[in-house]
């Protein structure tokens, strides 16, 4: 069990790796830091069940920047991969470990489709310690001669599921294959469908197994609620919602790209700024409007669910579900977005006849009857 009043300092990080903690502002180690990061830096593969919010990125980050640390190197060589599912959260991820590893001689850089592979090719040819990437541009430069994994000694796999959802386990599969055997294997995952399950074992050996927020402890920090509504009155019920002061940063989920296109054009005529990110917008266009949203600038973003994948911004008030999601365990994905690492936040759905079915399956899976809106 994690300790009631815990401090990084207990973890056995180096003070390096401390004093960037702190200078980031993180006092306290959520459970899964706790529990994961000490077999982490004793070397032991470790196999995490964690949803996001739950400090998953520093819980591999840290360990892999102390074990890099320690591998003195004249040049930098690619000893470590971190392989994540989408752009936003290879970018977010690329993120924290400048953050981290500030005080530390070490180069990394990221790598994903959708822009141009030219700066990503010149930055790995001068030599990094640390990838992180997303698995189709990885391959690609693979392919290309550009990228070769057979020094990597640290492989961390992010998001295991989405993986799964989004297609990438061939892709998966095929950069396992080529990375060596004798490697240490960091594997985290939301959930652990079979198929996750037996991707795990292939990969890890003997792994400490780490389980933290169950989903229905997560969903218990949250103000959740359901409005029944015709599907044509979604729009009209977002935008008297929206007009609410308390309501002040918000994450608003469609199921369809056009159907954020939509709501984004209702919400401008009715006055209320707000942008849409899905696949069909240049990376450019996300990575500006989740800035304006991450610094406040943008109080509404709307997203679909693999856009949204990896969004991690502290102080959103609230999440709309304008559509209700078909696959349950979306639904704790999304509205995790609004309760951080142990903060509360608040959830409103929006469901119409036809999504009478899903919300009976998510309030099977959270286990708890959601309530009604008057």
């Amino acid at each position: 069990m994690p300790e009631e009043h815990p401090t990084f300092d207990g973890l056995g990080l180096i003070p390096e790796l401390l004093s960037a903690t702190k200078r980031a502002g993180y006092e306290r180690p959520t459970p899964i830091q706790q529990l994961a990061i000490p077999p982490a830096l004793a070397g032991r593969d470790v196999l995490g069940c964690a949803q996001t919010g739950t400090g998953k990125t520093a819980t591999f980050a840290l360990p892999l920047l102390q074990h890099l640390d320690a591998l003195v190197s004249n040049k930098p060589r690619l000893r470590a991969l971190v392989l994540t599912p989408t752009r936003e959260l290879a970018a977010q991820i690329s993120d924290s470990i400048t953050t981290y590893g500030e005080d530390l001689n070490l180069w990394h850089t990221v790598i994903f489709g959708g822009v141009s592979d030219k700066p990503q090719i010149a930055e790995l040819r001068r030599g990094v310690d640390l990838l992180v990437a997303t698995p189709g541009r990885l391959l690609d430069l693979m392919s290309r001669g550009v990228v070769r994994l057979d020094d990597v000694e640290l492989f961390v796999l992010d998001e295991a599921d989405r993986m799964l959802d989004m297609g990438f386990l061939p892709d998966v599969r095929r950069i396992t294959k080529a990375l060596p055997k004798d490697r240490q294997t960091m594997f985290f995952s939301a959930t652990m469908p079979p198929q996750i399950r037996r991707l795990a074992e292939g990969l890890l050996d003997r792994p400490v197994s780490v389980a933290v927020a169950p989903i229905s402890s997560t969903v218990d920090l949250i103000e959740q609620k359901v409005f029944f509504v015709k599907k044509a009155d979604k729009r009209k019920l977002l935008v008297d919602l929206l007009g609410d002061p308390e309501v002040e940063h918000t994450l608003v989920f469609s199921r369809t790209k056009h159907g954020a296109n939509r709501i984004v054009r209702q919400l401008d005529k009715a006055g209320i700024a707000a942008e849409a990110i899905h696949s069909n917008k240049s990376q450019g266009a996300r990575t500006r409007a989740l800035d304006a949203f991450r610094k406040g600038d943008l109080s509404v973003l709307v997203a679909t669910d693999i856009a949204a994948r990896g969004i991690d911004v502290d102080g959103v008030t609230h999440v709309i579900n304008f559509d209700l999601p078909n696959v349950p365990e979306t639904y704790v994905h999304r509205i995790g977005r609004t309760a951080r690492a142990g903060a509360s936040g608040t959830a409103w759905s929006f469901c119409d006849a036809e999504e009478r079915s899903h919300l009976a399956s998510i309030e099977k899976l959270i286990d708890k009857r959601i309530r009604r809106a008057k």
